[in-house]
């Protein structure tokens, strides 16, 4: 059950762009969890989604007009900025990013978030040029290093008709990045969690090599995710294509065996292992020392060393968290494999499911442990990290 937000007022402001009618979805949830919520909606907004709407969600009047003058006189936006607990802007356009970070304050929305002293969230949505130009990079740092929050934006079908990163952050990403903010964990303070992400690659040839889908998308939103509720993180990955956090012990492995070592090298500082990684099972039994080029190709290939049961098997008190990618029979599977791996907990998912699997941003899975089975619906894989690291 979601956090109560009684006794919390939000802020919500909505700049001018189409992703405005998403943040009706955030205002409900908002009011449904007891917060009492202001929205301030700028001109260009009010074009996208009528006022009425958000003052039915919110039962309170939205605000548009610096002058408007059907309310009493307070000096209404140093008010909603004294009594604010946190403040969301989605969706956030550039133009908006760029006054805030240069102190423009020119209308009632920007006018009020240079008041605030609560965190600020920002949503933005955009085109992926104008997310990617110089001026916008500049202008998201200056606010970053002021300790503004940002989430997303997703990757997706834009509304100029464009393919990438641009589209703001679904309404239960950004609920979920407000109860962070405001009821943070640091229940894995003074922990140190060891996590393999990515995937192994296995030479055949000096240029060509067996792999497989995986990203490390999931195994870097859990270290984030640990890093953020205090614990130490040490990184161990393969082919991945994600950031790597600065203040991470980060370890680059290439083949399954450079990945095992990494692991038992490591295992004694860990308190737990979150195998997200997916290492190659199998290896090349004599790999060939030059380019192959002849039509056909016969290789042998050998198991390689299994990380997980090495760890299970030597974990002592240390908690251990698997992963089991199936295409069949996801339940009975993953429970042999829990008890063959003696993990505590494996996390199942289906990865022919569209949402699910490698190299995407979300994951439908069921979480098992020895003694409760959980299914859940889809939900991004930095969503899904919170719900590993507290199952």
């Amino acid at each position: 059950m979601a956090t109560s937000l009684s006794g919390k007022n939000i802020i919500v402001g909505i700049t001018g762009g189409i992703a405005a009618y998403k943040t009706c979805g955030i205002v409900s949830g908002l009011v449904k969890r007891g917060a009492e919520v202001n929205v301030i909606m700028t001109a260009n907004a009010a074009r996208f989604v009528a006022p009425l709407t958000f003052e039915t969600l919110s039962n309170n009047r939205v605000t548009v007009d610096t002058f408007d003058r059907s309310f009493e006189y307070n000096v209404k936006h140093i008010s909603l900025a004294k009594k604010a607990d946190a403040f969301i802007v989605a969706p956030c356009t550039a133009n908006f990013a760029g006054k805030y970070a240069n102190g423009i304050a020119d209308d009632f929305l920007s006018t009020t978030i240079i008041a605030v002293k609560c965190p600020v969230i920002l949503a933005p949505a955009m085109n992926i040029n104008m997310l990617n130009s110089p001026a916008y990079k500049q202008n998201t740092e200056t606010l970053s290093r002021r300790g503004v929050i940002f989430i997303g934006p997703s990757k997706g079908r834009l509304a100029c008709g464009d393919e990438g990163d641009g589209r703001m952050a679904e309404p239960s990403e950004i609920l979920a990045k407000l109860d962070e903010v405001l009821f943070s964990k640091n229940d894995l303070a003074g922990k140190t969690v060891l996590i393999t992400a990515g995937a192994t690659r296995e030479a055949i040839d000096p240029v060509r090599f067996i792999s497989n889908y995986s990203s490390g998308k999931m195994g870097a939103a859990l270290a984030q995710k640990a890093e953020e509720r205090g614990a130490k993180i040490i990184f161990i990955y393969g082919n991945i294509s994600v950031p790597i956090g600065s203040t991470w012990k980060s370890i680059s492995v290439a083949s399954t065996q450079d990945m095992y070592d990494a692991v038992a090298n490591n295992l004694k500082y860990a308190d737990v292992i979150i195998k997200a990684g997916a290492p190659a099972d199998y290896k090349i039994a004599e790999k060939f020392d030059q380019k192959q080029k002849s039509n056909t190709l016969t290789i042998n290939l050998e198991k390689n060393p299994d990380i997980a049961s090495f760890v299970g098997k030597n974990k002592g008190k240390k908690k251990l968290v698997i992963f089991s990618a199936e295409t069949e029979n996801l339940i009975e599977n993953a429970k042999k494999k829990l008890a063959a791996k003696n993990a505590d907990i494996v996390v199942a998912n289906n990865v022919t499911m569209d949402g699910a699997g490698f190299d995407v941003d979300t994951n439908i899975v069921t979480i098992i442990s020895k003694d409760k089975t959980v299914s859940y619906d889809k939900m991004s894989k930095k969503q899904l990290a919170d719900v590993i690291l507290s199952f």
